[in-house]
């Protein structure tokens, strides 16, 4: 019976060498890889992030409305508030205390945080990103931060597509894909907005969209925004009817609101940076959280428009109700005078930038997409209302509010993020507004053109752009960022030294197959190099051998690289020069390496091809 036993145990096959004991999951990867073409799997991952990041729009923007209507359903339309000095920074506070304890990371600025996740970091996001954002950024809406939601949805879709994808143990330029299509479901299920999801990736991301790329996309971003119809009906975000016509005459005035919503984006994206900046600079996160929750907290006590991402106000504005914006302030019995609305109107597109820096600088987590649209349906009213009210416009036709509210929406928000088309379609796709869709062509590409002339990067870009580690649509360029100096060094040159003489050189030059050296001195540092075709009329002297040294015919390189340049940088410096090898040394001016054109060229063909999906 032992003997029995022991046969049984001896002749069972082991983990190492039969397929059927390995565990389920690995299974599970080697049928996909028998039975699933790589496309055909991208496109069903597609549609399981479009779902999955649908499903987490719903849930946040669920969260926001939960907490803000507990919090606000009794205060009094009438008057201030007092409890509105209170709650923003009750949720700066706890939005804070749970990103420092427990993300133990920042979160904050989703977008740019995802084009860094693409750029430098293969397009891998933690786990705890597919709902750190969510949770923190519903804490802070919820109580009042005046910054949107967009950001973290995101950057939750995209780490949904970035886990699953790595999971799946999927090829980087899959899995860039799966973060693209997670963002696009985001925006789409937001929003109910699935091109503008689409356009997200291709503006923002700077994805290119390729035949290939495509299906994948409009998979994800269809199904983000069918889940957020399913569980929240039919309706748009902001419900929109055009009771008034648009009139060809009109254009003029259109064209001069693109102008102005150009400039306002500029205010928008400089402020702030300088603002954040500020900020940054604030040590001490106790100091940044009481100078960050005082300030948003009176905003908001003053102008209660301001709390969360502020969609009441919009709401109003595009339905042509100025007064409601003067609910639950101390200037709600000015809301019929016409000097009043055009302040308020103007202080609120002024400190809605001040209201979002405060709250992300001071601990808050949220994006400054819904405060692009908050500022440009500000700016929108009160570029009609003040034309309407100077008597350059006929009083029997006026500017229409509504109108104009959407019109500087979609301006603002194409000078802002330099995403004219996503501006677009956003604005009609979230509003039903499609009858205008002429006027927000013009106002969107006029605003884009004159941001663009004094900003060459949107909001969510420049912040990478300043450090040289954003991704573009001019393939070059994103190459080259995606290069790293340490790639391409070769060390394998042969170091001589400048008291060597010709004969010692000519015998180095025997055991090497390099033509090029570099000449230090006892410690390490370049000095000059010494190329093969400069000494050859020499080399072949023996009379010379023990007279003349490395010192008498070394050269001066044509350029020294610092180790960790920006390649961009590097094929500058190329480029200046005209030299097909350089050498690279520290900070301290030691010889490291060299780099050569010929190795760059290799290595940006295989990242081209690593990183372009098909």
């Amino acid at each position: 019976m032992a003997l029995e036993t022991s046969k049984i145990r001896t002749s069972k096959p082991s983990n190492e060498t039969h397929p059927e004991g390995l565990n389920w999951w690995r299974r599970l990867l080697m049928w996909r890889e028998r039975h699933l073409p790589d496309k055909t799997f991208v496109v069903l991952l597609a549609l399981i992030v479009g779902i999955a990041s649908g499903l987490a729009a719903v849930l946040l923007k669920t969260l926001i409305g939960l907490i803000a209507g507990f919090l606000t359903s009794r205060f009094d339309i009438e008057q201030g508030n007092l409890l509105y000095l209170v709650f923003p920074a009750i949720g700066i506070l706890l939005t804070s205390l749970y990103v420092y304890h427990i993300a133990r990371e920042p979160i904050s600025h989703g977008v740019t945080r995802v084009l860094y996740a693409l750029a430098l970091k293969k397009s891998r996001l933690k786990i705890h990103n597919m709902y750190s954002s969510l949770i923190a950024s519903s804490i802070t809406i919820g109580f009042g931060g005046s910054v949107g939601a967009e950001g973290p949805i995101v950057f939750t879709g995209a780490a949904i597509g970035s886990n699953l994808g790595q999971a799946f143990r999927l090829t980087p330029q899959q899995l860039a894909m799966l973060v693209a299509c997670g963002a696009a479901a985001g925006i789409a299920g937001i929003f109910k907005a699935p091109i503008a999801g689409l356009l997200f990736t291709i503006e923002v991301l700077m994805l290119d969209l390729t035949a290939g790329a495509a299906i994948p996309l409009i998979t994800a971003s269809v199904a983000g925004a069918t889940v957020a119809y399913v569980f929240t009906g039919y309706n748009v975000e902001f419900f929109f009817s055009q009771s008034e016509p648009f009139y060809a005459s009109r254009i003029p005035y259109v064209l001069l609101l693109g102008v102005f919503c150009g400039f306002v984006s500029l205010y928008f994206i400089t402020l702030i940076d300088r603002i954040e900046a500020r900020f940054k600079k604030l040590r001490n996160r106790w100091m940044r959280f009481a100078v960050g929750g005082l300030t948003l907290s009176l905003l908001i006590f003053l102008m209660p428009p301001l709390y969360g991402e502020g969609y009441e106000g919009i709401t109003h504005l595009i339905n042509g109700d100025i007064t409601g914006i003067f609910n639950n302030s101390l200037f709600y019995s000015y809301r019929d005078n016409t000097v009043a609305v055009l302040l308020f109107l103007f202080a609120l597109g002024a400190f809605k930038v001040f209201a979002t820096a405060a709250t992300n600088g001071g601990g808050g987590v949220g994006g400054t997409f819904a405060p692009s649209l908050f500022v440009g349906v500000m700016a929108g009213v009160f570029f009609a209302y003040l034309f309407n009210h100077l008597g350059f416009i006929d009083p029997d036709m006026p500017l229409s509010i509504k109108n104009f509210a959407l019109m500087g929406m979609a301006g603002v928000m194409a000078g802002v993020m330099h995403a004219p088309l996503m501006a677009i379609f956003l604005t009609a796709e979230m509003t039903g507004g499609y009858e205008l869709f002429l006027p927000l062509l013009i106002v969107s590409a006029s605003s884009y053109a004159i941001s663009r002339i004094f900003t060459p990067y949107g909001i969510y870009s420049r912040r990478l752009a300043k450090r040289g580690q954003l991704l573009t649509h001019q393939k070059d360029r994103s190459v080259l960022t995606l290069l790293k100096m340490d790639s391409v060094i070769e060390k394998d040159f042969s170091v001589v030294h400048p008291d060597m003489s010709l004969k010692d050189m000519v015998d180095t030059i025997a055991q090497s197959h390099r033509n090029l050296f570099p000449v230090t001195d006892d410690n390490g540092k370049l000095l000059g190099v010494v190329q093969l075709d400069d000494i050859r009329n020499i080399m072949f002297r023996p009379d010379l051998y023990r007279r003349m040294n490395v010192d008498r015919f070394m050269a001066k390189p044509p350029a020294k690289l610092i180790i960790g340049t920006p390649m961009e940088q590097v094929m500058k410096t190329f480029d200046d020069t005209g030299a097909w090898n350089l050498p690279v040394i520290d900070e301290e001016g030691k010889y490291v390496g060299f780099v050569s054109k010929s190795k760059i060229f290799n290595s940006y063909r295989q990242v081209l091809k690593h990183y372009t999906y098909d």
